[in-house]
């Protein structure tokens, strides 16, 4: 007989829609941050009367990337997913797609993506995209199986997003641009050691070697996670540096720097479920808020 969690698991699965399946095959709430990114980079990067169609297509390409990469990723990773409590419940672990399927859905999407990009966009941000692509599917997903630099090497393709929305609106790479890459590439550093931290031992059983997995007592995760998050502080700077951002904005990014490191000095302090739990949440707060604050504040 099935035990009680077996069936429960079994009824959630049954009852959930194919909307709520293919946000999951999608990774929505990624895929989302991903458009918020671009979007930010574009809006900060755009000078004079906002052209929104421009805008729509950088997203819209961009969406489309982020999708196929999700999908093609999962299709990747579909026999580890299944070994861990949290991703078990995806679309092909849990049974409720095929890998054909998702992997022509992945192909086609982040083909489709980098063809739009290149058409309606410009090249250079189709460029961007296919490097997000390839570094994401090629380096650092099968990285995750081998060190656990692959948190490091994995910051880049997520912190591309941003750049491509800075490039999509002036055809460029310029200081600017960049800067918005190194505050979501040291942003994701302290908010992925604190979700290794917490799910450790699922990602040993599944075969993911992550930092918190071979540092026992977690001198290493700690080291990591106060180091990027400083490294983040300056960064965040960078914006009113260049002229992008108004006082206000430099304010709130002190501010928020600074709580931030200051959540990262906790959980270096006490490595418990708690202090990673805080410093995780922490991250989500950090960033929206000082995208408010760089989307309010902008001076030209």
């Amino acid at each position: 007989m099935k035990s009680s969690a077996e069936i429960l698991n079994s009824t959630n699965l049954a009852e959930k829609s194919w909307a709520a399946v293919f946000a999951d095959l999608v990774k929505a709430r990624l895929t989302a941050l991903v458009l918020l990114t671009t979007f930010v980079g574009f809006y900060l990067g755009w000078q004079g009367a906002m052209n929104y169609t421009l805008m729509f297509h950088a997203l819209f390409g961009t969406g489309l990337v982020a999708a196929g990469a999700s999908a093609l990723n999962q299709w990747m990773e579909r026999d580890y997913d299944a070994k861990m409590r949290r991703t078990a419940t995806r679309p092909l672990p849990s049974g409720r797609m095929q890998p054909t399927t998702v992997m022509l859905f992945g192909g086609v999407c982040s083909v489709v993506g980098l063809v739009y990009l290149a058409l309606l966009v410009n090249l250079l941000t189709s460029v961007l995209g296919a490097v997000t692509l390839v570094s994401y599917l090629f380096i650092y997903t099968p990285m995750k199986r081998v060190t656990w630099l692959n948190t490091l090497v994995g910051a880049i393709p997520g912190a591309l997003p941003p750049l491509m929305g800075w490039t999509a609106a002036r055809n460029e790479l310029s200081g600017e641009g960049w800067a918005l890459f190194a505050i979501l590439a040291f942003w994701q550093i302290p908010h992925f050691m604190a979700i290794a931290w917490l799910y450790r031992e699922e990602y040993a059983k599944a075969g993911f070697v992550m930092l918190p997995s071979v540092d026992p007592d977690g001198s290493r995760t700690a080291q990591q996670s106060i180091s990027n998050t400083i490294a983040l502080l300056f960064a965040s700077l960078c914006p009113f540096a260049f002229g992008l951002t108004g006082k206000i904005y430099l304010v709130a990014a002190l501010v928020l720097g600074v709580g931030f490191l200051w959540c990262a000095v906790q959980f270096s302090r006490q490595l418990t479920m708690p202090r990673a739990r805080q410093l995780f949440f922490a991250s989500i707060i950090y960033l929206p808020l000082l995208i408010a604050a760089l989307v309010g504040n902008k001076l030209k």
